[in-house]
């Protein structure tokens, strides 16, 4: 076995280049970083969603007028859609087979999700702005 030392790899993966991507460690944090992130804006969503039910359009466009709630209503949408694209990263990386087949759906959702995350975000402040 030809590898370093402490790196437990068999010969057949070390020629074939498999083992650790050291890529796993980090989308792991940024998974749970979000989800913790999500409980307490999500929390604040509902809250602010039940404060709104009778307020019709108008009282919806006010609430937005405020930087504060524009502000992160764009975080819960910024780490929802990154969270997502994080899981289903991890499910097409998990189940579709062939290696360019999974490149190609992996590269779709980051750019659906980023292109979602954006239009959301500039609509958040159109309503934000108008006015």
């Amino acid at each position: 076995m030809t590898s370093k030392p402490g790196v437990l790899r068999s010969a057949l993966g070390h020629v074939r280049g498999l083992g650790s991507a050291k890529e796993g460690t980090h989308h792991w944090w940024q998974q749970r970083l979000t989800a913790v992130a999500l409980v307490p804006l999500s929390i604040w969503l509902i809250a602010s969603i039940v404060r709104l039910s009778g307020a019709g359009y108008a009282g919806f466009v006010d609430w937005f007028h405020n930087p504060i709630h524009a502000s992160v209503m764009i975080l819960f949408l910024v780490a929802s859609f990154h969270h997502a694209q994080l899981g289903m990263q991890v499910v097409i990386e998990d189940y579709v087979p062939g290696h360019a087949a999974r490149i190609v759906c992996v590269t779709a959702v980051k750019f659906g999700c980023f292109a979602l995350a954006v239009l959301c975000t500039v609509s958040i402040l159109v309503v934000a702005f108008k006015g």
